[in-house]
């Protein structure tokens, strides 16, 4: 398909065509193909939602068992977790200090305790602050103090939660991260 003319090497059109058209139909290909994988785009309240109902709908996210003594629960029902998604940050009683922790908790009931947590997350994360920045930095020194203070942070939540759906249900608070500035 290539003529020659006075020492110069020419290429049909059609093959010139044929070649473009290969290359716009890969790249489109790839294109669609990374669309596909990276599926529908959700906002981070929509991901929790369906999270929440898929780890309903399989069982939940953990095999059962008490945390302490990893006996069944007598409802048989996994210990389920969830993860407040922003750290919280707040001074430190009499310090000119801060405390950034991550938040999780443990229930040993159903999802209907995760799914307050998920409506409820503003007040909770008021309360939570609250009960932070009545610690000093000696208060939370040591394992001893952080045991404390997850101990007040759990305290706290179930009241609210008490309060605001005549259920509270949260048996352990766990931090993900805990940093002094």
């Amino acid at each position: 398909m290539t003529d020659k003319t006075d020492g110069k090497t020419k290429k049909s059109p059609l093959k010139l065509i044929l070649l473009a058209l290969g290359a716009l139909a890969f790249s489109g290909g790839g294109f669609a193909a990374g669309q596909f994988m990276s599926g529908p785009k959700l906002s981070p309240s929509e991901e929790v939602l369906r999270l929440i109902e898929s780890s309903s709908l399989a069982g939940a996210a953990v095999t059962g068992g008490s945390l302490a003594s990893g006996e069944a629960r007598p409802n048989g029902l996994p210990t389920l977790y969830h993860e407040f998604p922003e750290p919280l940050l707040s001074n430190l009683a009499g310090s000119r200090r801060f405390l950034q922790v991550g938040v999780g908790i443990a229930t040993r009931q159903d999802e209907q305790v995760i799914a307050h947590l998920v409506t409820h997350e503003m007040a909770l994360r008021s309360d939570m602050l609250g009960v932070i920045s009545g610690f000093s930095e000696e208060d939370i020194a040591g394992t001893e103090g952080r045991t404390r203070l997850a101990d007040a942070i759990k305290t706290a939540i179930n009241t609210r939660l008490e309060q605001l759906t005549g259920r509270a249900g949260i048996e352990d608070v766990f931090f993900k991260s805990f940093v002094l500035q």
